[in-house]
């Protein structure tokens, strides 16, 4: 059956459509009101939005001053959410992303626990250097990330919605880290990798930063209208030829299933299921953020590497031999055309 098909079979197609139009133009204002402050990302940028619209957490992978934090501050801004940000460190404990509870006296001397959230009750929390932080407080913003709620001292208190995590990650110092375990990696929807602005962005930067007036960010979206833009990209129909590409993407991944020779020698693990549905959310947020209708197999294409990449691991030989991830997944990608 096809996209076109579909829709209108659906009960309420006429106002999906008219739904997705008018979400598509209230996108548009927000990127260009992310792009008056951050330059040069374009893409990053489309990664992010598409991550908050997929209702998914994200991990930024970059060197020191290209604009992570500011991306993260700007989007809480323009999409209205509550932002928050934590530096990770080795001492950093889980009390203190979580909160803690605490001992109070009342005037009649009566004695009681109160809870006191910590910074993880927010809707936009940055991570900063998530790896630098203890695997026993990774293990306790993974529980943030996969439940929607905290434990402390056997009680569970739910956070806020919307709720997302935007971990980031410096590449080449690896002195003193605790690489992030798979289960948690899994937990990201996509891996941002943050490049170098151009030579044209980073003039308008250097022009637009460093003068006496500079852009700031403004609210575009509210925290309810992106709960509602979430609830909206998972009515997107999919046609059964991006359902057939995406799992013959994912499950020729896996060392165990495929045909492609390089991922049967080279791959040590490959994607499991949540790739596949990560890849099916993120498809249908990019083709709403472009005002799309429906997904095409371009998203698919144009998103397996952020979606992959953190889902795979290469063998030890794959390693030595200089062979790189990107390169496996560009492979995996060729058959799609």
């Amino acid at each position: 059956m096809s996209v076109t098909e579909n829709l209108s079979q659906t009960a309420g197609g006429g106002d999906l459509v008219a739904e997705i139009d008018v979400l598509g133009q209230r996108l548009a204002q927000v990127r260009e009101r992310i792009g008056r402050v951050i330059f040069g990302q374009r893409e990053v940028i489309e990664q992010a939005l598409i991550t908050l619209l997929a209702g998914g957490h994200a991990l930024l992978i970059g060197v020191p001053g290209l604009a992570k934090t500011r991306l993260v501050e700007t989007l809480g801004t323009v999409l209205g959410l509550e932002d928050k940000r934590i530096q990770c460190t080795p001492d950093l404990m889980p009390a203190d992303i979580l909160g803690s509870e605490v001992l109070e006296e009342s005037d009649s001397g009566r004695r009681s626990f109160r809870f006191i959230p910590g910074p993880v009750f927010c809707q936009l929390l940055m991570a900063d250097e998530i790896n630098r932080a203890s695997p026993r407080t990774q293990s306790a913003l993974l529980q943030a990330m996969q439940e929607g709620r905290v434990s402390v001292a056997g009680q569970y208190h739910p956070l806020p919605r919307p709720f997302h995590v935007l971990a980031t990650q410096n590449p080449l110092e690896q002195e003193g880290t605790y690489p992030l375990p798979e289960a948690q990696l899994d937990r990201f929807l996509l891996q941002i990798d943050v490049g170098y602005p151009d030579l044209a962005a980073e003039r308008h930067m250097l022009l637009a930063t460093t003068g006496t007036v500079e852009e700031q960010a403004a609210p575009v979206l509210s925290g309810t209208e992106l709960l509602a833009a979430q609830r909206l990209v998972r009515r997107v129909p999919v046609g059964e030829s991006v359902v057939e590409a995406i799992l013959r993407l994912v499950r020729a991944g896996r060392p165990e299933e495929t045909d492609i020779p390089e991922a049967k020698q080279h791959v040590a693990w490959g994607p499991g299921p949540r790739a596949s549905q990560a890849l099916m959310l993120a498809c249908r947020a990019r083709a709403l953020l472009d005002g799309r209708l429906a997904p095409s197999i371009d998203d698919v294409v144009a998103l397996a590497p952020p979606v992959l990449r953190h889902r795979m691991a290469l063998n030890f030989a794959a390693r030595a031999d200089g062979f790189a991830i990107g390169q496996l997944i560009e492979r995996l990608v060729a058959p799609l055309g």
